[in-house]
């Protein structure tokens, strides 16, 4: 089967989950961080946090 394939086959089985007409095999929860209390228990500030992870000033205040 072909990427394009499995992309297309992937797509429908999420639009068919999503129309009720069929189950997820599994579903995955994400716990959010509570990213100002771990930037005040390491003592930084939100530009230090954010070059630390890589990211932007933005999406860490966010």
């Amino acid at each position: 089967m072909s990427t394009f394939d499995e992309l297309q086959t992937s797509v429908q089985e999420a639009v068919e989950i999503k129309q009720g007409k069929a189950q997820a095999s599994r579903i995955t929860r994400y716990k959010v961080a509570d990213v100002k209390t771990i930037r005040a228990n390491l003592h930084v500030s939100q530009a230090e946090f954010a070059e630390a992870m890589g990211t932007s000033v933005d999406t860490i205040k966010s």
